[in-house]
């Protein structure tokens, strides 16, 4: 997956790459698209991917703000206000 990531990434660069060439070139109309095909690539397909490796096997409750970690968080900062003084 990791690789698949970097490939996509550079593949990525890549389009946008020619898509400025062809802009600066003066072909305004398939240098958008080169351009327009890279953005897109980038945010439907290795966006998604990305964020699905980065939280894969990941336990989403330790993220969010439950009762418990309320407590833990304040707990953690009056031990953290008494060690400072």
């Amino acid at each position: 997956m990791k690789y698949v990531i970097k490939i996509l990434f550079f593949l990525i660069i890549i389009l946008v790459g020619i898509g400025y060439y062809f802009k600066n070139s003066g072909d305004h109309v398939n240098g958008d698209k080169w351009v327009g095909a890279g953005i897109l690539m980038a945010s439907f397909v290795l966006m998604p991917l990305f964020i699905y490796h980065r939280w894969k096997n990941k336990k989403v409750k330790d993220y969010m703000l439950t009762e418990e970690n309320l407590k833990k968080m304040r707990d953690f900062n009056k031990n953290e206000k008494t060690d400072n003084c």
